[in-house]
């Protein structure tokens, strides 16, 4: 075997016990912390088929970003934060066949979609330099833009979670 097709396992492995745990830890910030694995999972696979502006990206936005959001609103909220067992849903078994399903859906699809179709052999190398502009060049004001609606959604949340 390849080293690439054995790190794609080992990474794999990890992914999938950390999405399991995601779901069958009773706690919330535990639960958001196996996401963080997840996520991280999910970047050293793009580090590994050599895409590090898109792993870069992985880390940066969901790490980095959505997950701190997740975690500041799962803080600020008055709930309890802890085990909470009465929260399961009493027919979470109906999710194993209904998965099951869904992937044998996605999988024919994807099989009947692409077939044999191989990537070609001679694809152009982009840079990163190029993708990056191509991306931030004519979306530069929105990324901006964005990024200023999420300072302030965390702000209001802050002012409207503190006790006065």
């Amino acid at each position: 075997m390849v080293a690439q097709n054995i790190a794609f396992g080992i990474v794999a492995a990890v992914m999938v016990w950390g999405a399991l745990r995601v779901v069958t830890v009773n706690n919330v910030v535990h639960a958001a912390l196996w996401l963080v694995l997840v996520l991280a999972g999910a970047a050293a696979q793009y580090v590994i088929l050599a895409a590090e502006f898109v792993a870069i990206t992985q880390v940066l936005v969901y790490i980095g970003a959505v997950m701190v959001l997740f975690l500041f609103g799962t803080m600020l909220t008055r709930a309890r934060i802890g085990a909470e067992r009465e929260l399961n849903n009493k027919s979470w078994w109906l999710g194993v066949p209904s998965s099951v399903l869904l992937l044998g859906v996605i999988t024919l699809a994807l099989v009947s979609g692409f077939g044999d179709e191989e990537l070609p052999k001679d694809a152009a190398v982009v840079s990163t330099q190029e993708i990056s502009d191509l991306i931030f060049g004519p979306y530069l004001l929105p990324f901006w833009a964005l990024s200023f609606v999420l300072l302030v959604a965390v702000i209001g949340a802050i002012v409207l979670a503190r006790k006065d």
